[in-house]
């Protein structure tokens, strides 16, 4: 059970037959179906926290640190596309990753993700069908500790993976807002138009959150142009990210893992391409 971790009494996810279960799911999906993103303030309760922030710190050396430069998408460079397209648009990017295979199953972190409640609670809130909705199937990347130190942030970016669940446990002194423009593009259109209207400073489209520690995070990443603010102060950002896809044994892309881990596995090559729609990476 998680009551060494989840505030279990407001967020009854191992009670998934109880009337406050019910008003929980409908709660999420009011919010998701406005924007693509809802938030759970204290889901994990200070306790938990203490915990979560224990073992990110004896992680966190084990982090993968990259200093380049992105676009988007996590793409190469495309000739092809005028200059001023989002696919030639290329960004610094300095963040640390702490790849899932440092997580113990009994470690926090690992523990949420694989609560028997957790995906089918994820599931519901999204309004996916079982046979659309599974773990993501890569051993760097189905729960990892996104690690930002000052001066660091993420810039624009959308996720490979259609959704993602963030729990926030330790912030900077400052900054690391996370901004989002909901709903850019569909599995069927890249809306680069609206992309690069973003790209170019359009804050019209563009929703900003500060979320606190035990904060949990439900965002649709795949399709919300989304970025992480810089990070200001000695203290480390700490977030964990536990991931999701409607494609069974799909996982990242080689180009893409090996931007964020420093590192790919036979695993990786052995799934590529293995996902339902053919949007850029």
């Amino acid at each position: 059970m998680l009551h060494d971790l989840v505030d279990l009494g407001r967020y009854p996810i191992d009670r998934p037959d109880s009337p406050a279960y019910d008003r929980m799911i409908e709660d999420l999906q009011r919010e998701l179906g406005q924007d693509g993103c809802a938030v759970m303030p204290g889901f994990v309760h200070p306790q938990g926290i203490e915990l979560l922030v224990s073992e990110a710190e004896a992680v966190a050396p084990m982090a993968h640190r990259s200093f380049n430069r992105t676009n988007a998408y996590f793409t190469k460079d495309d000739p092809r596309f005028g200059a001023g397209h989002p696919i030639r648009r290329f960004y610094d990017r300095s963040n640390a990753f702490v790849p899932a295979d440092n997580f113990t199953k009994s470690g926090p972190l690992r523990r949420i993700y694989e609560f028997k409640g957790f995906l089918p609670f994820i599931r519901a809130a999204l309004g996916e069908p079982a046979d659309r909705f599974f773990r993501y199937d890569d051993p760097l990347a189905d729960v990892i500790v996104n690690v930002v130190e000052e001066g660091q942030g993420f810039p624009w970016h959308f996720d490979t993976n259609n959704y993602t669940v963030t729990l926030a446990i330790q912030n900077g002194e400052a900054g690391g807002a996370f901004e989002y423009a909901p709903n850019l593009r569909t599995s069927e259109d890249e809306n680069f138009d609206k992309v690069a209207s973003v790209l170019d400073g359009n804050g019209a489209l563009v929703r900003r959150l500060e979320l606190q520690p035990g904060d949990l995070q439900i965002f649709r990443g795949r399709y919300s142009l989304h970025r992480v603010a810089p990070v200001t102060g000695k203290r480390r950002r700490y977030v964990g990210i536990f991931s999701f896809v409607e494609a069974e044994g799909m996982c990242g892309g080689i180009e893409r893992t090996r931007q964020l881990y420093g590192r790919v596995l036979p695993h990786h090559h052995a799934r590529e391409g293995m996902r339902k729609d053919q949007l850029l990476d």
